[in-house]
């Protein structure tokens, strides 16, 4: 707490909550463009297992990223009908992250982030910005520009957020 009892708010971190093949995964509320259903997607030939498709998002063509898929988690029909976007922007292009199910906008203290733990599998460190431990649950931050790092080839143009 800061001077007099207030809690300091340039202290904490609001989080976009979202389960990833049953892992309590969190993003930054200031990338989050959009929340969105279910929604239809386009396949697109040749693209990495990783790349959902593309969808339209109010006229712009959206790139959808299966992160299951990322994350070697195995996606069945029933998966793909309930699955949640999260759209992301990079750059000037938009990503849709397609998740099992999005949670609430969490508040959490700078204080208590703690960078990746040796034992994090190493697939998920990969797309990791660290970890919260909450009271009954681990959450994973994830790090948007190193989860498009990891999907695209190494000349595509990934942003990094400072």
């Amino acid at each position: 707490m800061g001077e007099k009892g207030y809690i300091d708010l340039q202290q904490r971190q609001e989080f976009l909550t979202m389960y990833i093949s049953g892992q309590l995964f969190g993003i930054p509320v200031m990338q989050v463009q959009d929340v969105l259903d279910n929604q239809t997607v386009t396949h697109i030939p040749l693209a990495p297992p990783e790349i959902a498709g593309s969808l339209n998002l109010r006229g712009r063509i959206v790139t959808a990223i299966d992160v299951r898929v990322r994350l070697n988690d195995t996606v069945d029909q029933e998966d793909v009908d309930s699955s949640m976007s999260v759209v992301v922007e990079n750059g000037d292009d938009l990503y849709s992250l397609v998740v099992d199910n999005v949670g609430d906008v969490l508040a959490l203290s700078q204080d208590e982030y703690e960078k990746n733990p040796p034992n994090l599998s190493p697939v998920w460190k990969e797309i990791s910005g660290g970890i919260y431990r909450l009271d009954k649950d681990l959450l994973v931050v994830l790090d948007v520009a190193r989860l498009l790092k990891s999907v695209y080839p190494s000349d595509a143009p990934i942003l990094e957020r400072e």
